[in-house]
């Protein structure tokens, strides 16, 4: 709660119908219009929360970095497909044989783009579920000095969120295809200069840091792990000094395997530990934890070395249609997820990271968790009745 808030309760001007108002406000008088005391008293109470609203909400509170991608959808033949041998319905990373891919779908079909990536798309959402004041989200990442990196931009600068991102010219920015046939997506992603982010060229800039150190929230998706671990120890260590939330996902199974040294390096400067159902059951693994039950797993992440003892972990493990499992403080929470006609599921890519993004459009303005996790499962319904990481222009959340 911002200071201006914190006045507003305390004087008793957040009456919902005004009362409290008229007197602080000087409306008091008995010979006045009740019409134009009533017109003034609203007038002022929305002027009032509008200006609590954006003091709770200032530019670069949350900060994102990872592997930015330009999403790049169309509807093509079967023909396409079968040229790049591609599957109507899988997920696969680009290989030699998939690189005209990109510029060809551009050529041939109509294509949609959106700025995309794990980190990016949930800083993308809650960005969406906040509205305003614009550029609340930071986003760090690397692209390429070309036509997608432009069009990247363009559309991070849409999504209205402060992207900054180091750009090389030694590879080309980082792209995913969704090639749609029917109510099929074939998605192929090139990681490429999402691969190459540098810390010293980046990061370590004088103007960059003094972003980083604006925020007050801190996620950024495991993915990032295989890319730059001096870069997210760098913010982390940030965040646990200055008693500011660092968030962190487990983002897949082969991050909790193969990236595991990294992973636990990081861990103890982790306050929001994010997870699905199918992560969470590798890293038990992984860290020995000798238990697949879902909450047991949340405990155990939960009591892992952490470096600001200020604040407990908090484990945050979502399990699809089932219910979202946290360990907050010393007891587990379940939170039902909202309830979907599977008819009306268009595609669940994009799910977790809606999640999470409106987890953290609650989370940036001292929201208590079970308001962040309203606005996390509402985020995630909105989006798997979209194509892809997409929303309406504007949230009906309250």
């Amino acid at each position: 709660m911002c200071h201006f808030c914190f006045c507003l309760k305390v004087e008793g001007l957040k009456s919902c119908d005004g009362s409290h108002m008229e007197s602080k406000l000087g409306f008091a008088n008995e010979r006045s219009n009740p019409g134009i005391k009533t017109f003034l008293v609203k007038a002022m109470l929305s002027l009032l929360v509008l200006t609590c609203h954006l003091l709770c909400f200032s530019p670069n509170l949350l900060f994102g970095m990872g592997n930015p991608l330009l999403d790049i959808s169309a509807v093509v033949d079967k023909d396409f497909l079968d040229k790049y041998s591609l599957k109507p319905n899988d997920q696969i990373l680009a290989e030699d044989k998939h690189k005209a891919l990109f510029e060809e779908l551009v050529k041939k079909f109509k294509v949609e783009y959106h700025a995309g990536g794990a980190t990016q798309n949930s800083i993308k959402i809650a960005q969406w579920m906040i509205q305003e004041p614009h550029n609340v989200g930071t986003f760090f990442g690397c692209i390429g000095k070309d036509k997608f990196g432009d069009i990247l931009k363009e559309k991070a600068q849409e999504a209205h969120i402060d992207a900054h991102y180091y750009e090389q010219d030694e590879e080309p920015t980082g792209t995913c295809a969704a090639c749609i046939t029917g109510d099929n997506r074939s998605l192929v992603a090139n990681l490429a200069a999402a691969n190459s982010y540098m810390k010293d060229k980046h990061l370590d800039l004088e103007e960059n840091w003094k972003l980083v150190e604006k925020a007050k929230v801190y996620y950024i998706a495991g993915f990032f792990l295989t890319v730059s671990l001096e870069s997210i120890l760098k913010v982390a260590k940030h965040a646990s000094e200055n008693n500011k939330l660092f968030c962190l996902n487990l983002s897949a199974p082969f991050i909790c395997q193969f990236f595991k040294d990294s992973l636990m390096q990081v861990m103890p400067y982790v306050d929001v530990l994010f997870g699905n159902e199918t992560e969470a059951a590798a890293f038990a693994k992984e860290q020995d934890f000798e238990t697949k039950d879902i909450k047991e797993i949340a405990k155990k992440a939960q009591a892992l070395p952490k470096v600001n003892k200020k604040r407990q972990r908090i484990v945050v493990l979502t399990q699809g249609k089932d219910e979202t499992a946290i360990r907050l403080s010393d007891k587990i929470e379940a939170f039902p997820v909202l309830k979907i006609d599977p008819k009306e599921i268009v595609d669940t890519i994009g799910a977790g990271d809606a999640f999470v993004g409106g987890f953290l459009s609650e989370l940036v303005r001292d929201k208590p968790i079970d308001q962040c996790v309203k606005a996390a499962h509402y985020a995630a319904n909105v989006i798997i009745r979209q194509a892809g990481c997409t929303f309406p222009e504007k949230p009906d959340f309250n």
